[in-house]
């Protein structure tokens, strides 16, 4: 009997490769799909196969979606600076409707491949800012594939699972070092140079050595 399917969102940085860890461990055949939606941050792309491959992706695909063009975002507007510290409310680093977009893709290809789960890697303390990273918001979404499926309205819904949307940075490191992630080929900066290189300065990456920091594991972040 072949193994249950699901399609993990894999944007190349951490979080992302920790749900991919884990949706591998749970014994699921995992597809990676990841999205080219115009991000200034392209060298994520570039890491994201590196962690599908990895991990052991059945596949991993690359879709294309022109979200530079509603701008309106410092990940996708060039003109809008990321910001290099703490701010109130929700960040210019927000992407308008990024991650229902994103799982909607997602959602798609589940369908076709007849998988009945979806991965994502968003985190709610973390990134307490994003109204898309909420848990409020993946109950919503998971409602709608319910509702708007054949595979749902037939009784085979395709389940939304966000892993790590209580974890702490520290607890979602030390689980995918257990896993076998190797966080030196991921990139979560938010204006990370072609190379990979990160910046140091964005919220990103602030999270990100304070998670290594309060794991007690060396960073293997690769900065300008």
């Amino acid at each position: 009997m072949s193994a249950p399917k699901a399609v993990v969102l894999v944007s190349g940085g951490l979080d992302s490769a920790t749900a991919l860890a884990i949706a591998r461990a749970r014994g699921l055949a995992c597809y990676a799909l990841s999205v080219a939606y115009g991000q200034r941050h392209e060298a994520e792309l570039a890491a994201a196969a590196r962690v599908a491959a990895a991990l052991g992706a059945r596949e991993h695909r690359v879709m294309q979606v022109d979200l530079a063009g509603i701008g309106g975002s410092a990940l996708t507007d060039r003109s809008i600076a990321v910001p290099e510290a703490p701010t109130a409310g929700i960040p210019v680093t927000y992407v308008p409707a990024r991650n229902t977009i994103l799982l909607s893709l997602a959602l798609a290809w589940a369908e076709v491949l007849g998988a009945q789960h979806i991965f994502v890697g968003v985190n709610s303390l973390d990134y307490s800012g994003y109204p898309d990273c909420r848990p409020e918001y993946i109950e919503a979404f998971a409602r709608l594939a319910l509702l708007a499926t054949k595979a749902g309205v037939e009784g085979a819904p395709c389940h939304i699972e966000a892993p790590l949307i209580a974890w702490s940075k520290e607890r979602i490191i030390r689980e995918g070092v257990a896993l076998g992630v190797d966080y030196g080929m991921t990139v979560s900066c938010y204006q990370a140079d072609a190379e990979g290189r990160a910046c140091g300065k964005c919220d990103s990456c602030r999270l990100r050595r304070a998670g290594f920091e309060a794991a007690g594991i060396a960073d293997p972040t690769r900065y300008q």
